[in-house]
């Protein structure tokens, strides 16, 4: 996703530790996996003015518990990716991250580029920063 967003071609890279690019910092899934983690999450997130919380389409289930966007003391945004798949399902996935307390939510796909243009523009409004 933040290879999109910065205009970048996409490529898969899995995440082993809180790597930086940019504006952007970018955790771990296995950091959701593990509540043990959580604080490492808001450490992470502790300089960063918005933070997104990403859920893949095709998914059946969601690793976010309820109100976990709550944690954070800053803009919260849910990224639903993959909506140009077939067994893409966005009204589900929408639902699990409201749940988790998203109250903006963007559809998405970084290899249609779908959304990227929203996603860049939201990121980068002035309002974003009132909680």
């Amino acid at each position: 996703m933040i290879q999109a967003i910065q205009g970048k071609d996409v490529v898969y890279k899995k995440t082993q530790a809180v790597t930086y690019d940019g504006y952007f910092v970018d955790s771990p899934g296995e950091y959701l996996e593990n509540r043990r983690y959580y604080s490492a999450l808001l450490v992470s997130s502790f300089r960063c003015d918005v933070v997104g919380l990403i859920q893949d389409s095709t998914k059946k289930n969601s690793v976010y518990p309820p109100k976990f966007a709550d944690m954070f003391n800053k803009a919260v945004v849910g990224i639903v990716t993959k909506v140009d798949l077939e067994n893409s399902d966005p009204e589900k996935a929408e639902e699990f991250l409201r749940r988790a307390g998203v109250k903006h939510i963007l559809r998405t796909s970084s290899f249609e580029n779908l959304g990227i243009d929203q996603l860049r523009g939201y990121l980068s409004e002035s309002e974003r920063h009132e909680v």
